[in-house]
C-alpha cells in the first residue's frame, strides 16, 4: 500500500510542480529542482552562492567523486544514499583508508533549511560544513588545498567550474557547489504532507491517522521536540541514551557542563530509512526508539525535561509506527535527478 500511495504522490508531484506551462514548453530542470513543497518556507541562499543548473550540476559530480577523499576510496555519496534519503544503514560509516567514523550519519534531507549543522551545531553554515568531513580522520582525512589541486588536472571540473563560478577549482567553489546540490534535496512529499497539504484524506490509513494523533498528544510529547515542517526545532537535547556518555556531545564545542551530552534534535522525515538511530546508532529498529523514550530514559544531569514516561498498548505503539512511516517521501528517495 504504501508504495501505492508513493506512485500517487510522483503523480501528484508532476501535477502540482507545474512540469508543463504549456503543451509545448517545459520549465527548466533547474526549476524542477528547487520546487518548494506546499507548507513548506522559502529557502534561503547566499547572496555568492545563488542556485545555478551549472552549479547544481557541479557539485552533484563532486559529491559523487572519490576524488574528496585522501585515497580516493570515498564520497560524500559513500555515507549518503539517496536511496536512503541521504543517510546509510552502518551504525558508523567507512572512511578513508577502512577507518571507522565516530558518529551515525545524519540524513541530508531538507538540509537547506536547517540553521546550523553537525550534532553540536558548531558550524553556522552549509558552505562551510563540507570542510568537516574533508578534514576528519575517520572521514576523508584530506586538504580542501589539494583537492583543489586535483581537480585542477582535471580538464571538466576546470570547464564545469569556470561555467558555474567563472573561476578554476578552488576551496570557494568546491564548498559552493557541494551546498548548492545538497540544496536542493527537498523532501517534503511524503504520505503525510499529501493528507496535510493536498487535503488528501485517503493518503493514510486509519492507523496512521490514530498514530499522528498519538505524536502530537500531550500523551507522548514528541511534537515538543520534533515538530515544523521538518519534524525538529534544531535544538540541542539529551534524551537519556545513557548515564555516562563517550561522546560530549556539545560541550565539546562550547566547553559548557550545561551542554554535556547535548545532540541537535534530527529531523524525522524518512525517518524509516534512515536507521539505525540516535548519534551513535545504537538503536536498531523504531519500535525500540518508542520503546525508549516510553521508558523516560536514563538518568541524567543534562536530561531534557520534555522527556516523560508513558505507556502505549500494542495497537497504539502499532499506530504510532505506522504513522512514522507515513513520513517516508518515496518520489524523493527515487528521484532520478539526484543519482
Amino acid at each position: 500500500m504504501k508504495r501505492v500511495v508513493g506512485v500517487i504522490l510522483s503523480a501528484l508531484f508532476i501535477l502540482t510542480s507545474c512540469d508543463v506551462v504549456n503543451d509545448e514548453v517545459a520549465i527548466p530542470i533547474s526549476d524542477k529542482l528547487m520546487e518548494i513543497p506546499r507548507g513548506f518556507p522559502v529557502m534561503e541562499h547566499p547572496e555568492d552562492n545563488s542556485f545555478t543548473q551549472s552549479r547544481w550540476e557541479l557539485g552533484k559530480r563532486m559529491f559523487y567523486d572519490p576524488i574528496l577523499s585522501v585515497d580516493q576510496s570515498v564520497s560524500c555519496s559513500s555515507c549518503h544514499q539517496a536511496s536512503l534519503a541521504f543517510s546509510d544503514k552502518e551504525v558508523f560509516s567507512t572512511g578513508a583508508m577502512n577507518r571507522s567514523g565516530t558518529r551515525n550519519a545524519p540524513t541530508l534531507a531538507n538540509i537547506g533549511y536547517h540553521p546550523y549543522f553537525t550534532r553540536e551545531g558548531g558550524v553556522p553554515t552549509l558552505e562551510m560544513q563540507v570542510l568537516v568531513p574533508i578534514q576528519e580522520h575517520n572521514e576523508f582525512d584530506f586538504n580542501i588545498l589539494l583537492i583543489a589541486e586535483r581537480l585542477n588536472q582535471d580538464s571538466t571540473y576546470i570547464q564545469m567550474a569556470l561555467d558555474a563560478y567563472d573561476r578554476l577549482p578552488d576551496p570557494f567553489v568546491i564548498t559552493r557547489a557541494l551546498s548548492c546540490f545538497e540544496r536542493s534535496l527537498i523532501s517534503g512529499l511524503s504520505p503525510y504532507d499529501l493528507y496535510s497539504n493536498y487535503d488528501r484524506k485517503n493518503a493514510l490509513s486509519e492507523s496512521a491517522i490514530r498514530g499522528k494523533d498519538l505524536f502530537f498528544s500531550e500523551r507522548t510529547n514528541c511534537s515538543s521536540c520534533h515538530n515544523g515542517f521538518n519534524f525538529t526545532n534544531y535544538s540541542f537535547a539529551n534524551n537519556g541514551l545513557y548515564e555516562s556518555y563517550q561522546d560530549e556531545g556539545r560541550l565539546r564545542l562550547t566547553g559548557d557542563p550545561a551542554d554535556l551530552a547535548l545532540f541537535k534534535v534530527p529531523t524525522l522525515r524518512n525517518i524509516e530509512l534512515t536507521g539505525p538511530y540516535m548519534h551513535d546508532g545504537s538503536i536498531t529498529t523504531l519500535s525500540e526508539v518508542i520503546d525508549h523514550y516510553q521508558s523516560g530514559g536514563k538518568n541524567h544531569v543534562n536530561k531534557s525535561q520534555e522527556m516523560a514516561n508513558f505507556q502505549l498498548n500494542a495497537q497504539e505503539k502499532h499506530d504510532l509506527i505506522s504513522f512514522l512511516l507515513s513520513l517516508t517521501d518515496d518520489y524523493f528517495v527515487t528521484n532520478t535527478l539526484y543519482k
